[in-house]
C-alpha cells in the first residue's frame, strides 16, 4: 500500500522503514519444510505416496479383472504402454469394502523400476505435509503417520505385505 500523497517526507521514511523491517523479519523466520505427497482415499481412510514415486493417475475404467488372481489384486491395466497390476488396499489392510464399484481412480507408482497401481476412491491431490508431528507406525506398510490421520505408504513394505498375502 503506497504512502499517502500528502504525507511528510519523515512520515514516508517511517512507513518505508516499517515495511523494510517487516520484510526482513519475514525472511528470518524459519521456513516450515513440508513433505510433498499425493493424498488419496481408500476404504474411508486417507493415504499418501511420495510424489516422486507417482507415475500417473488414471480412471479405473480401463481395469481388466484377472480370473484366479488373489483377492487383493483387482486386475491389470495399460499405463503408458505397460501392463500393470492394480492392488486393492482394502483387502491388503483389512478395510471395509471390496470390488470396483466405488473405486474411481488408480494411482500408478514406481518402486525400484516396478510399476503397479493402487486403486482409490478419490484423489485429493498433491499436498505438503509439515514434518513436525509425524510419528512412526506401530505396524503395517507405512513410513509415517500424520496428526490428521494421513498415512504415507512405504512401497517396499507394501510389496512385502503383498508377498506375505501370497503374491
Amino acid at each position: 500500500m503506497p504512502a499517502p500523497a500528502d504525507a511528510s517526507p519523515e512520515e514516508r521514511r517511517r512507513i518505508l522503514q516499517e515495511r523494510a523491517r517487516a520484510l526482513a523479519e519475514a525472511r528470518l523466520e524459519p521456513r516450515r519444510e513440508g513433505i510433498p505427497v499425493l493424498a488419496f482415499s481408500v476404504g474411508g481412510e486417507r493415504y499418501a505416496v511420495d510424489v516422486a514415486e507417482v507415475s500417473q493417475i488414471l480412471e479405473s475404467k480401463g481395469l481388466w479383472p484377472l480370473p484366479g488372481a488373489p483377492r487383493w489384486l483387482l486386475g491389470a491395466m495399460l499405463a503408458r504402454s505397460r501392463v500393470i497390476p492394480v492392488l486393492d488396499l482394502r483387502r491388503l489392510l483389512g478395510l471395509e469394502g471390496g470390488g470396483l464399484v466405488d473405486l474411481e481412480r488408480v494411482v500408478v507408482v514406481e518402486e525400484r523400476g516396478d510399476a503397479f497401481g493402487i486403486a482409490a476412491e478419490s484423489v485429493e491431490g498433491r499436498i505438503e505435509v509439515p514434518s513436525e508431528g509425524l510419528t512412526p507406525p506401530a505396524r503395517g506398510p507405512f513410513r509415517w503417520l500424520a496428526p490428521d490421520r494421513l498415512a504415507l505408504l512405504d512401497l517396499s513394505r507394501l510389496g512385502a505385505e503383498v508377498g506375505a498375502e501370497g503374491g
